[in-house]
């Protein structure tokens, strides 16, 4: 009996419902610790965001100038990413815009700032302190220029957060208007403006990914400047 029991965890029937032994499902746990890549063959989608991801990562990786904060490029690759998705999927229709609200952008752009400062006022304070007064500026004009170095350096999360937002809604304002008004147009005046509004959708293509580009080039040279 003693036996029977020790030996009971071998037996593939232990833990059966009906006519299937489930202790057979360990063995295909195995599929589940392989990674999706084995079994599946590379799109041209994953390809193009391969390539996309590498070429910011040797943009971003250029503008950081210490070789130990390479793997850094990370956090600004993802913000790429995260910002040019939600600004191609407002181009859809019926899709919330996230990127065009103060409250989305602000809060990509404050955390990262704040722990700039914190980095940089903690462990680079003489640094810091070096950036606020420009190099080869008169004696007379230190005191104005220290203030107005330190407002500019104040108010960078809320320019990085209200360009992205306000060129979002100006893209997107701009074609509901033109939407609005395609009700009471005639037929020609409608091909036109379907004209316009397709050219207006490939401006706001192009605006999406040069505005992820430019918020997260800028704010790698932000942290560049703390080191």
């Amino acid at each position: 009996m003693m036996a029977s029991n020790l030996f009971s965890s071998f037996e593939p029937s232990t833990f059966s419902s009906s006519s299937l032994s489930l202790n057979w499902i360990s063995s295909l746990l195995m599929i589940i610790t392989i990674p999706s890549i084995f079994w599946l063959i590379p799109s041209r989608w994953n390809l193009l965001w391969t390539f996309l991801v590498t070429a910011i990562h040797k943009e971003f990786k250029i503008l950081i100038k210490n070789p130990q904060w390479k793997g850094s490029t990370l956090i600004f690759s993802s913000l790429f990413s995260i910002i040019l998705i939600n600004n191609f999927l407002g181009l859809f229709p019926y899709i919330f815009t996230s990127s065009s609200h103060m409250s989305f952008t602000l809060a990509l752009s404050l955390p990262l700032w704040i722990s700039f400062m914190i980095f940089g006022w903690i462990n680079n304070t003489m640094h810091m302190f070096a950036h606020l007064v420009p190099q080869g500026a008169p004696s007379a004009l230190l005191p104005f220029l220290v203030i107005i170095e330190t407002v500019s350096n104040v108010i960078r999360p809320g320019t990085l957060a209200i360009r992205l937002t306000a060129n979002m809604i100006a893209g997107h304002l701009l074609l509901t208007l033109l939407g609005n008004a395609g009700a009471s147009l005639n037929f020609h005046m409608l091909s036109i403006l379907i004209f316009v509004q397709t050219l207006l959708l490939i401006l706001e293509s192009a605006v999406a990914m040069i505005q992820a580009y430019v918020f997260s080039i800028l704010t790698t040279i932000y942290s560049s400047e703390v080191e």
